[in-house]
């Protein structure tokens, strides 16, 4: 075998190979011999088939197994002999064979770079924190009993007012010039009966609920609307329908008391256990804040610290991933507002400089695990799959086959699981100083922690 080196250019690395024809032969004849001993040909006995019937049958499909054999062990071994660490897939191209000649091909692969590692000890930063306090836990409170209000009937005789709830039937026409009375059929979804309608209320057509002020039950109204450009059904986004309501009832929310009793609708002892739960989901979610907050800070941090050339390859293949969803995003129109003015070549330039931070970042934080020994358990790859099954109740022995049938399946759980590990070890070795601050502070720092 002879290797020849045609390039190295910072990553990059390139070999030519050419394998001897009396390997080639050698493998091939030895593949032969074993398929022989196996094959069943009627005429012959087991084991007694000519070689010129193995090789004239089954020569061809031998000839594909020994190169594709021998392509992928030679590659193996100059990886090896140079001791060199591909960041993707070699590229192999087959240059020259033919039948008794010599087997020539070329190796062309992106090495992964020499990262040197931070001081950790020198990496300082404040990390933003918020104890929970009787405010927000009032607040919660008032919410829940929002949430849990019950509706009283008005019994006296008076208009309906912002805050009430009008049960109506309704029927709604799109307008339409050329239809007798200027409106068409009713359409599909605009009919309903016993609807409750909160005048002020989120989710309605804007105009529907507000057209019910003033109404008195027995009253029928037509309420003029328009449908937003970017309603759900495309047949009625942007057009103007009439929508007539009839108004059978009005109720309005009556105030919860929170007390035990409430507590225990709730199903919990008293309002003291109640109060208990809402501080420690309100202080889970806070840490949660807190950390991706101080986790971002980190990796800005390493990112200013990290100067090595990335693989292009790497960064190539996270640059048409995020651009596939930019992509997607912009014919859907759910661009950003800060890209929305941008053209498609700025557009580029960014998100491809996103891509290799991502990539630099990546790179740095395996190679901590890895210089490190840090490394995710079978326990706690069990624990995340348990945790993702249970977030489809009823199928958990179906989420859990397929982890178990999908190798890159676990890979995706393992990936997050890894890096919060790295970052937790990091974090131990950084000085970090803590900073109270109020819950509103808290939730106006930026979260965004993706490497």
């Amino acid at each position: 075998m002879q290797v020849t080196e045609q390039a190295a250019e910072g990553l990059k690395r390139g070999f030519s190979v050419v394998v001897p024809a009396a390997d080639i032969a050698a493998a091939r004849d030895k593949r032969l011999a074993a398929v022989a001993k196996e094959v069943r040909i009627p005429g012959f006995r087991p084991g007694k088939v000519p070689a010129s019937v193995v090789k004239q049958r089954f020569g061809q499909s031998v000839m594909g197994e020994v190169l594709d054999e021998q392509v992928q062990s030679v590659t193996r071994t100059v990886i090896e002999e140079r001791g060199l660490r591909p960041a993707l897939q070699p590229k192999i191209e087959l240059v020259k064979f033919a039948e008794g000649e010599d087997l020539e091909f070329t190796i062309e692969l992106e090495q992964l770079p020499e990262i040197p590692l931070p001081d950790f000890s020198a990496i300082a930063l404040e990390k933003p924190v918020t104890k929970v306090g009787d405010e927000e836990i009032t607040k919660a409170l008032e919410g829940i009993a929002a949430r849990n209000r019950q509706m009283e009937d008005v019994t006296e005789a008076r208009p309906a007012a912002q805050g009430d709830v009008v049960v109506t039937d309704f029927e709604g026409r799109l307008v339409d010039e050329a239809a007798e009375g200027g409106l068409a059929e009713p359409f599909q979804g605009g009919t309903g009966t016993d609807m409750p309608v909160e005048i002020g209320g989120a989710g309605f057509i804007p105009g529907f609920a507000e057209g019910l002020v003033g109404i008195n039950v027995g009253e029928t109204r037509d309420v003029k609307v328009t449908f937003p450009a970017e309603y759900g059904a495309a047949e009625l986004a942007g057009k103007d329908a009439v929508f007539k309501l009839t108004a059978k009832k009005l109720q309005t929310p009556a105030s919860a008391t929170v007390d035990d009793d409430f507590a225990k609708k709730l199903g919990l002892a008293d309002v003291s256990e109640l109060k208990t739960r809402i501080s420690e989901s309100l202080q889970q979610e806070y840490d949660q804040i807190s950390r991706l907050n101080v986790k971002r800070k980190l990796l800005d941090a390493l990112s200013a610290q990290a100067s090595f050339e990335v693989p292009a390859g790497m960064v190539d293949a996270e640059f048409e991933q995020i651009w596939q969803r930019i992509e997607a995003d912009r014919t859907a129109g759910r661009l950003d507002e800060e890209d929305k003015g941008k053209d498609e070549d700025t557009l580029k330039s960014e998100y491809r400089a996103i891509a290799e931070r991502r990539i630099r970042l990546g790179l740095l934080l395996s190679e901590i695990g890895r210089s490190n020994n840090i490394q995710v358990t079978n326990e706690e790859l069990t624990g995340a799959m348990r945790a993702e099954a249970q977030r489809y109740p009823g199928q958990e022995r179906q989420v859990i086959e397929f982890f178990q049938k999908n190798p890159q399946a676990i890979e995706n759980l393992r990936a997050p699981l890894f890096e919060e590990k790295v970052v937790d070890f990091m974090l131990e070795l950084a000085k970090v100083t803590e900073k109270e601050v109020p819950a509103a502070e808290l939730s106006a720092e930026p979260a965004e922690a993706a490497a």
